[in-house]
């Protein structure tokens, strides 16, 4: 069951349908149902702080990385609107595409030029791929510490 929800994890940090790191730390605390747990309660404390702020800093990584490269907060705005509309109306690649349209629609649509609406927008992009890899290197990190206490080895 520990190897699916890795396996499950891993394929949650591309596809924002599923919530990768939460069940990849739910691994974890499988491994706590065994005779001899390999964890601490502190340490899964802290791994499930993490989790928690490794998902949540998800929805915000794209729109800080879009007012970096320059953006107003119309761009952070249509950001913010084309992640949800990617999750809920295109899934998986509408997560890409729909913040970078929605930073650039937000700029350009309240009177920035085409120019900084584009910098804008691959700001935002940038925030979506830089939140996948935080999002994998997690993950695959849980993976890690599983497969090295699993009971079997």
């Amino acid at each position: 069951m520990g190897l699916i929800l890795i396996l499950a994890g891993i394929a949650g940090c591309f596809l924002p349908v599923i919530p990768g790191p939460p069940l990849a730390y739910i691994s974890l605390l499988l491994i706590q149902l065994t005779n001899s747990p390999p964890f601490t309660t502190s340490f899964l404390l802290w791994m499930a702080v993490g989790t928690a702020a490794i998902t949540i800093m998800d929805y915000f990584i794209p729109a800080m990385a879009t007012k970096k490269f320059g953006g107003s907060r119309y761009g952070i705005a249509g950001s913010f609107i084309g992640i949800f509309a990617g999750i809920i109306f295109f899934p998986p690649w509408g997560l890409l595409i729909f913040p970078f349209i929605g930073a650039y629609l937000g700029e350009t649509f309240f009177g920035n030029d085409p120019k900084t609406a584009k910098r804008a927008a691959i700001g935002s992009a940038l925030g979506i791929l830089s939140g996948i890899l935080v999002k994998l290197s997690f993950t695959i990190f849980i993976a890690y510490l599983f497969f090295v206490n699993a009971p079997w080895t």
